[in-house]
């Protein structure tokens, strides 16, 4: 038996103290009806984002469970996993069968009047449930099919399922990821995920530009295992063109001479001396600017051959004195510098408070965190329209405002369980 997913608590978590946000999305996308049948995370965040932008995006889950990511956790809140409420607002929420004759019949009447389907199946499992690009382009040829998969449709893993962890392994970025004595690690969010469906968003938008045109539409395939990889695109560059193996070093063999964690007096900080005249005010501000004017170190090439000394004199340096001390006098002589912060120090940050980044809304009498876009248009980022919809809350609405279903004909999807 499955374990039961609590709705309530009895102690205060840090969403109690988050402001609250609620009002209209952006409108950059407005008038855009989405389709979104993915589940997990990479198709969730693609759909997010365009209803962030506008777009009204309709979330169509199965009748028993819906999307996985409802159940991943703890930990839970108001009954659901708080990763899938990380990606799943600003969309409303209709359960069907799509399998069964009564509801693939009322999903093609709902792909007529889109302008965007995002699956997340392998090409033989869209083939099979009738959601490929061919079978949906035959009820609206100016459809954008958006498929984001583990190996994208073509090749030979076409077929082969696979996730976060699955796409981070192949790309190299875990091999890279650690110190040297440490074995391979995952990067700490779901980086392929999340990347493949920031992908996912941009190609939409732009086949969308392309159809106002032309009036045709698009099959846009995201594979998570070439997001992830394009992500590496620096190193594998560096690689294909001498020949040196990159290896894991805790962020220690960066192109940049000094650009690496250092321990203080007591908590760790990031130090990054990117350009000569960065490298000359930071000597300047520690007080030893003869040590910037030694010619052994005039450039980074230089630097870079010189490392381990330099680094070994900044680290006896950063010792002495507080972190808040250094980071304080960095600041001033605009030295890039900052914590090592943990997610409760992210979340209290000032700045990002300020900006309205960190909010929440309200479901069911409960305050569900949410992060935002990060992106402001004139001024303004993403309205909160809806709060991460309960499974199937929006079917009613959906059925008789859109298709306009009689109250019998949806009984009878009930009836036959197709919704």
């Amino acid at each position: 038996m499955a374990a039961e997913i609590p709705t309530s608590r009895e102690h205060m978590i840090p969403a109690d103290q988050l402001p609250a946000k609620r009002g209209p999305s952006l409108d950059l996308l407005a008038d855009v009806r989405v389709l979104d049948l993915t589940t997990s995370i990479a198709g969730p965040a693609a759909t997010q984002l365009l209803g962030d932008l506008g777009a009204t995006v309709l979330k169509i889950e199965r009748p028993r469970g819906g999307d996985d990511a409802r159940s991943w956790g703890p930990p839970f809140l108001d009954g659901e996993s708080l990763w899938f409420t990380s990606v799943n607002r600003n969309k409303r929420s209709l359960t069907l069968d799509i399998g069964s004759a009564a509801g693939y019949a009322i999903f093609e009447r709902l792909v007529a009047k889109a302008d965007v389907v995002v699956v997340n199946l392998v090409i033989r499992a869209q083939r099979k449930l009738r959601i490929d690009v061919d079978s949906l382009r035959a009820l609206n040829p100016s459809l954008i099919h958006v498929s984001v998969t583990g190996f994208g449709l073509v090749g030979r893993r076409a077929d082969q399922p696979s996730y976060d962890l699955i796409a981070e392994g192949y790309s190299g970025v875990m091999d890279l990821t650690g110190e040297a004595e440490t074995g391979p690690q995952k990067v700490g969010s779901p980086a392929a995920d999340l990347l493949a469906g920031t992908d996912a968003a941009l190609a939409t938008i732009a086949a969308l530009y392309r159809r106002q045109r032309d009036g045709k539409g698009c099959q846009v395939d995201v594979s998570m295992l070439e997001s992830m990889t394009r992500f590496m695109a620096p190193r594998i560059a560096s690689y294909l063109g001498s020949g040196e193996q990159p290896k894991r070093s805790g962020g220690r063999d960066s192109v940049i001479a000094i650009y690496q964690v250092f321990d203080t007096a007591d908590l760790p900080m990031t130090l990054g001396l990117g350009n000569d005249s960065i490298w000359q005010r930071f000597w300047a501000a520690v007080g030893q600017p003869q040590f910037a004017a030694n010619p052994l170190y005039a450039t980074n090439a230089a630097r870079r051959e010189h490392r381990a000394t330099i680094v070994a004199e900044i680290a006896a340096l950063l010792k002495v004195r507080a972190r808040a001390e250094w980071l304080a006098l960095f600041e001033k002589h605009a030295i890039p510098a900052g914590p090592i912060n943990r997610v409760a120090d992210v979340t209290s940050d000032p700045d990002l408070l300020a900006g309205g980044f960190f909010y929440s809304t309200e479901r069911s009498g409960v305050r569900i965190p949410l992060i935002g876009l990060g992106i402001k248009f004139d001024g303004r980022s993403e309205g909160c329209d809806a709060a991460p919809p309960k499974l199937g809350q929006d079917t009613q609405f959906v059925l008789k405002d859109w298709l306009g279903a009689t109250e019998s004909e949806i009984d009878s999807l009930r009836l036959a369980k197709a919704v």
